[in-house]
C-alpha cells in the first residue's frame, strides 16, 4: 500500500500546479505618477486574488498610450487623454475606456540648502523660470513672492521630463492655463519644446536630480517628494488667490463637484483648490476578446473603485468623487 502521507503531498503538488496554470496573468504600463498606489493596489489584489497577478511597468503616459496603440499590453496607463487624432489614428489597435483612478498634485520641487522657509510661486512665475526668462534665484519676481526670505543669487538650474509625460502634459497645461506667454510659446503637451533646462526619464528621474542638485527646481508628483524625506517644494498661487500646499485635502477641493470624465482640473476654482491637480487614468480596451482576462480586468477594477479608493491617501493621492466612481461602475459592462 501506497504512502498516505506522500499520496497526499503529492495531490497538494498536483494543486498547487493546477492553480499556478490557472493564475491569469496581465501585462499593463503607463504612468509613473500614480507608480505607488499602483503597486500598493496590485499587490493586495494579488494577495486577496491569488489567481490574478499584474505586472506594470512604470515608463510615463507616453509608453503606456503607445505600448497599448500596438496592443503590446492589457492596459494602459495615463495622466491625459488621448487626443481626438490619436483616437482617430489607424493604428490605434485598441479603442480605449477611461476609467480614472485616483486625484494627485503635481508639485514644483527645489533644493535650496540654505533657504529653510518654504517658497511661494505663481503660475507667471513658475512660467518664466522654466522659460529660463527667471534664471536667478534671487530675481525680483521671486523676491516679491517670498518677502523677508534671504534669496541666494545662484542661477536656477531647471530640471525637466525627458519623456513622454502625463505628468509633464498637466504641468504644462496648467502654465498654459495662467501665462499667455507659456500658452503662445512651449504650449500644451506631454513633450513640448523646452526653452532650458535638462531632462531627466520619469517622475523618479527628476527627483533624484532635484535631490542631487542645489539650486535646482523641476515639477513631481506629490508621492515622490513624501518618499524622499527632507525634499523642498513650494505652494503655488490658486485661482481663489491663496498660496495652497498640495495635499489630499486640496487636491480633493479642485474636484469638488467634478461628475463626469475625462476631465482637466488644473487652475480649479475654490478658495482650497490646488492648482496643479489631476486625475489619472487607467486605459481598458473596450473589447478584451479572452474571457478569463476580460473578468480578471474587470474584477480589479471593480476592486480598485470601491476598496482600494481607501488606500490612497497614505500614500498621498486622494480618493476619487463618489460620483465619479458611481459612473465608472456603471461603464464596465462596457468592456467586452
Amino acid at each position: 500500500m501506497k504512502n498516505p502521507s506522500k499520496l497526499a503531498a503529492a495531490a497538494m503538488a498536483a494543486l498547487s500546479f493546477a492553480g499556478a496554470a490557472a493564475a491569469q496573468s496581465i501585462n499593463a504600463a503607463g504612468a509613473t505618477f500614480p507608480e505607488f498606489i499602483y503597486k500598493k493596489w496590485f499587490s493586495d489584489y494579488k494577495n486577496a486574488h491569488p489567481g490574478v497577478e499584474i505586472n506594470y511597468q512604470a515608463i510615463g503616459s507616453g509608453g503606456g498610450i503607445k505600448q497599448l496603440t500596438q496592443g503590446t499590453v492589457d492596459f494602459g496607463a495615463s495622466d491625459r487623454p488621448l487626443t481626438d487624432a490619436e483616437m482617430a489614428d489607424p493604428a490605434l489597435k485598441i479603442k480605449p475606456i477611461y476609467f480614472p483612478t485616483v486625484l494627485g498634485g503635481i508639485v514644483p520641487a527645489y533644493n535650496l540648502p540654505d533657504v529653510k522657509t518654504q517658497l511661494l510661486f505663481t503660475g507667471d512665475v513658475l512660467a518664466g523660470i522654466f522659460l529660463g526668462k527667471i534664471n536667478k534665484w534671487n530675481d525680483p519676481r521671486i523676491a516679491a513672492l517670498n518677502k523677508g526670505v534671504k534669496l541666494p543669487a545662484d542661477d536656477i538650474a531647471v530640471v525637466h521630463r525627458s519623456d513622454g509625460s502625463g505628468t509633464t502634459f498637466v504641468f504644462t497645461e496648467y502654465l498654459a492655463k495662467v501665462s499667455p506667454e507659456w500658452k503662445a510659446g512651449p504650449g500644451v503637451n506631454q513633450s513640448p519644446k523646452w526653452p532650458t533646462g535638462m531632462g531627466q526619464a520619469q517622475n523618479e528621474g527628476v527627483a533624484g536630480a532635484i535631490k542631487q542638485t542645489p539650486g535646482s527646481i523641476g515639477y513631481v508628483e506629490l508621492t515622490f517628494i513624501l518618499t524622499n524625506k527632507g525634499m523642498q517644494y513650494g505652494q503655488v498661487k490658486n485661482a481663489a488667490g491663496s498660496f495652497i500646499n498640495a495635499s489630499v485635502e486640496s487636491v480633493t477641493a479642485a474636484a469638488a463637484g467634478l461628475t463626469t470624465f475625462p476631465a482637466s482640473i488644473t487652475n480649479a476654482p475654490g478658495p482650497k483648490a490646488y492648482p496643479i491637480s489631476t486625475m489619472t487614468y487607467l486605459l481598458i480596451p473596450s473589447t478584451i476578446p479572452d474571457a478569463k482576462k476580460r473578468e480578471a480586468v474587470k474584477g480589479f477594477l471593480a476592486w480598485a473603485l470601491k476598496d482600494g479608493q481607501k488606500l490612497a491617501p497614505p500614500l498621498g493621492y486622494a480618493p476619487l468623487p463618489k460620483e465619479v466612481v458611481a459612473a465608472e461602475l456603471k461603464q464596465l459592462p462596457q468592456v467586452k
